[in-house]
């Protein structure tokens, strides 16, 4: 890695230049980032070439406002606009163009502007500032790339998020016809930029000038199976052929790699089956039942598959041994099997925009400088509320995001809260009643005494007596245990802390790593236990107090939080 007149352009990522206390070819180091000033012997002796490395603002002016040219390249063809670009000097940058310097000048070996150079270090600030002043993110460097090629290359997502919002077109090609999900598939190894640029819905079937390449063929072609996977997935065709007359498939046996063959070949195979409408039928229903009842396909649906299997059994039971004994409650089983539907039935509160949204908020928060994974979500392109937090299972950002139940298979947020601490209530209720009912049938109908036959035979006893009753037992102990603690932990963390789950494992991680401590009852979110109640079950307390309502869904700050708060304490 040398400096912008250095030749060594290979075609992946490669260090731009350094800071000035290297030379302008000097030596690799970490990229440079404005600070203070750096200790220099004597800054009045600097070139004006090297002040502008180092940021020394007014040893620049002092040369300028002497007669030299801002317009002036180097040697090397290079501007003093580049270097501040490269640098991160956004008030030289400033200055210089205020003097006249061509924001869009060509230089350096790569003939690249000072955009380019800019997007090659990855300062998007000075993206920003540049493109402010008219810089062209279109225009095409000595390799051909234009400025969201660079980015792809480079792997500075925030600014190729932000060269697409400001209304770069997502399928722009390079001067070998290839577009930036072309270049991410062959040159960046791995699913990413693939899985970002792939939101922005790019062309899946464009090809190149030269090879008439897919992005499909490209990342076959580079061995990138990560890029392969999100491909196939996102629908990518595989009967395009390129200049050789070669598809997909053919390029992945030339490949000699069998789990790329295997890939392409099953991923071949499914879109035939889904062309056959009787085999279409056949899967479907296969889906269904492995899927939804059973919970083969995907294992996250096994722990609500079998909740609600147990509530099945647990009913039948109740219904054919214990009427007898105990009185059937059906309103408690009608209950619980209706808070865990309108639970997995509700919006949890996913965060939607529309994408014009998306691209103004993106636009909005790098210009503010706040475009990073505190207040952005790369993966849904949204920005992020307060409380909110991206759902891995779940693929989507939940509002007062709590956690992702595995026995309800879904999140739990801002829209189903309140049903799932209904779903817990019912189902304590529901298990602690059968455990009743369990122990009331073996007292009748098992000759056995805990009192005069000790433990161990009565336990054996109760088994052969019957061995149904028993696992009903074992499966109501395990319901019981979990769903009262957790409903238990549920109503502290929103009575005494105001807090979710997330928000207080988070803080408890911050408590143990931190040196200073902190409180999980001192937060913004804990207005008193029974605001607290309040708020969260949205009712009024028979009139004693009066819920806020906060949307959210759309709430980015604290202020009026931190003022409700006061007017409460006072």
């Amino acid at each position: 890695g040398g400096g912008p007149g250095c030749k060594n352009h290979c075609h992946g990522p490669h260090r731009p230049p350094m800071h000035a206390c290297h030379s302008a070819h000097g030596d690799e180091g970490l990229p440079a980032v404005p600070g203070p000033y750096p200790v220099v012997e004597d800054p009045s002796t600097c070139d004006i070439v090297k002040a502008t490395q180092y940021g020394i603002l007014e040893r620049c002016k002092e040369l300028v406002e002497a007669g030299y040219d801002v317009r002036q390249p180097d040697k090397e063809n290079v501007t003093l606009l580049h270097w501040a670009a490269i640098n991160n000097r956004q008030e030289l940058v400033k200055y210089y163009i205020s003097k006249g310097a061509i924001v869009d000048q060509l230089g350096g070996d790569l003939n690249s502007t000072p955009l380019h150079w800019a997007i090659r270090q990855g300062h998007l600030p000075m993206v920003i500032l540049l493109m402010k002043y008219g810089a062209d993110p279109s225009l095409i460097d000595g390799e051909g790339f234009s400025s969201i090629h660079l980015a792809v290359l480079f792997q500075h997502m925030p600014i190729v998020a932000y060269l697409l919002s400001k209304g770069q077109n997502i399928d722009t090609t390079d001067l070998n016809g290839q577009t930036p999900l072309m270049l991410a598939a062959q040159k960046v190894l791995g699913p990413e930029p693939t899985r970002f640029l792939l939101k922005f819905n790019p062309s899946f079937n464009a090809v190149d000038n030269v090879q008439k390449n897919t992005a499909l063929h490209w990342a076959i072609t580079a061995g990138n199976t990560g890029a392969v996977d999100l491909l196939l997935e996102a629908g990518a065709s595989l009967d395009i052929k390129n200049v050789k007359g070669e598809t997909p498939l053919d390029l992945a046996y030339q490949s000699l790699n069998r789990l790329m063959v295997y890939m392409v070949k099953e991923e071949e195979g499914r879109r035939s089956r889904r062309n056959n409408r009787l085999l279409k039928i056949v899967e479907k229903y296969e889906m269904i039942y492995s899927l939804q009842l059973v919970g083969l396909r995907n294992l996250r649906y096994l722990p609500a598959a079998f909740l609600l299997s147990s509530v099945f059994w647990m009913s039948v039971t109740c219904f054919f041994w214990f009427l007898p004994d105990i009185l059937y409650t059906q309103e408690i089983t009608v209950g619980l099997l209706y808070s865990f539907y309108k639970t997995w039935r509700a919006d949890p509160g996913y965060i939607k925009t529309s994408e014009k949204e998306r691209k103004e908020n993106i636009v909005a928060l790098a210009e503010a400088g706040c475009l990073d994974f505190r207040t952005f979500c790369t993966s849904c392109l949204v920005r992020k509320p307060l409380r909110s937090v991206h759902c891995l299972a779940c693929d989507s950002c939940v509002a007062r995001y709590d956690q992702h139940s595995p026995w309800i298979g879904r999140c739990i947020g801002i829209g189903n809260h309140r049903y799932y601490i209904l779903f817990l209530s019912f189902l304590s209720m529901t298990c602690v009643w059968q455990l009743y009912g369990t122990l009331l049938y073996w007292s009748n109908h098992c000759a056995t005494s805990y009192h005069q036959d000790g433990a161990w035979t009565y336990f054996t006893q109760i088994v052969y007596c019957s061995p149904w009753i028993s696992y009903i037992f074992t499966i109501a102990c395990f319901h019981t245990v979990w769903a009262s603690l957790w409903l238990t932990v549920q109503l502290y963390q929103i009575a005494f802390l105001g807090l979710t789950s997330h928000e207080r494992m988070n803080l408890v991680i911050q408590r143990k790593c931190s040196k200073h401590p902190v409180s999980l009852r001192r937060t913004p979110y804990n207005l008193g236990c029974f605001q607290n109640v309040a708020d969260f079950f949205q009712c009024s307390c028979f009139g004693m107090f009066k819920p806020n309502i906060v949307d959210w869904t759309k709430q980015y700050n604290l202020f009026h939080l931190a003022k409700e708060k006061n007017v409460h304490s006072v």
